[in-house]
């Protein structure tokens, strides 16, 4: 459906919203195009039934292992997204390995959590410069997401937001994007790396953003933007816009064949655990497994609620060497598994941010 033209569905009956952005992004007539994606959908399944389409198994290994908790609050406001699948979705057929994953914590709702879940790898995918720079395609389409959240709220009359952190891995390269202070991080032979800096209002750069736009930044049980959020930017949130910067920060890291594995979370863990942490509770549960990575992230979850943690708590791990070899590596030479952090000796000592600040 996605690789169709979808303008016979675009809803002829949509009076233009204010600001003019309904133009942007079309509506589509709900009924007749989900008759035509059932029926897109069976027509597919019986083909499948009679011969699977061949699938090109990803050159690079990766184990992915997901847990998430509403742990004590109400409702459950986080959402992820992993896509090892991602060129099989979109149909893309040049040979190079793409996976895509993320972590979306949604405040004051769910809606832009879920928005967000749904249509940015999809706006990533269609993105013009996905082929010849996806590190632009993926930050690019981060804030495209924003926008058409906002046109959604401005119309549906939304409130919430969502914080946005996303891992790109493209043959040898990692991009990220992120919004907010959901976070990724890296572990290579044992050592935790550092690779972005979340967005919090208590950053100096973001309080002179947010101050110089005629907002304010104070301290109320912690650093909040006009005395609500206690993040910076993030998707949606209509109401504090451009307080609350759409804008995402993105950085793209070389992946040697040296890299264990990349830990995407939201920050109901990384408030209770430090990335240095990680990498002990990591080589802890891989003992007791004998190697097996597949429950990590929720061994991970289970020491951030030990830790104090009452919010919602999401966690992706995606193993980028066998967790055997990961576990031996480390236990050979135990001296190694300390926080890098971004030191001089890191070889992702090259962060860089592409947003407009």
């Amino acid at each position: 459906m996605l690789q169709t033209d979808l303008s016979d569905f675009k809803n002829q009956n949509v009076e233009g919203e204010e600001g003019g952005d309904s133009g942007t992004f079309p509506l589509l007539d709900g009924e007749p195009l989900q008759r035509c994606f059932f029926n897109k959908l069976w027509d597919r399944c019986c083909k499948w039934q009679k011969q699977l389409p061949p699938l090109k198994p990803l050159e690079r290994y990766l184990q992915i292992s997901t847990h998430a908790t509403r742990n004590t609050r109400r409702k459950m406001e986080d959402r992820h997204v992993s896509l090892p699948e991602f060129n099989q979705l979109f149909g893309l057929t040049d040979g190079v390995d793409r996976a895509y994953f993320a972590v979306f914590d949604g405040h004051g709702g769910i809606d832009a959590a879920n928005f967000a879940a749904t249509h940015l790898h999809v706006n990533l995918a269609h993105h013009e410069e996905l082929l010849k720079n996806p590190a632009e395609a993926l930050r690019d389409s981060v804030q495209k997401t924003d926008e058409m959240f906002l046109s959604k709220a401005r119309r549906e009359k939304l409130r919430s937001g969502s914080t946005a952190v996303s891992a790109f891995i493209v043959g040898n390269k990692l991009h990220i994007a992120w919004l907010g202070d959901s976070q990724v991080m890296l572990v290579q032979q044992g050592k935790a790396v550092t690779l972005m800096e979340p967005h919090k209002p208590e950053r100096e750069d973001e309080r002179q953003r947010i101050e110089a736009l005629g907002g304010c930044v104070t301290f109320m049980d912690c650093w909040r933007v006009n005395g609500t959020l206690a993040v910076s930017r993030a998707i949606g949130d209509l109401l504090q816009k451009p307080y609350i910067s759409g804008d995402a920060d993105s950085a793209s890291f070389e992946l040697t064949g040296s890299e264990d594995y990349v830990l995407l979370a939201c920050d109901g863990f990384f408030d209770a655990i430090q990335p240095f942490e990680v990498v002990d509770h990591v080589l802890e549960h891989l003992m007791k497994s004998k190697g097996d990575g597949l429950k990590t992230a929720e061994r991970l979850v289970a020491a951030a609620k030990e830790s104090g943690s009452t919010d919602n708590i999401t966690v992706l791990v995606v193993f980028l060497r066998e967790p055997k070899d990961v576990m031996t590596d480390c236990l050979r030479d135990p001296k190694s598994c300390c926080a890098e952090d971004g030191s001089a000796s890191s070889p992702f000592n090259f962060f860089s941010s592409d947003a407009n600040n």
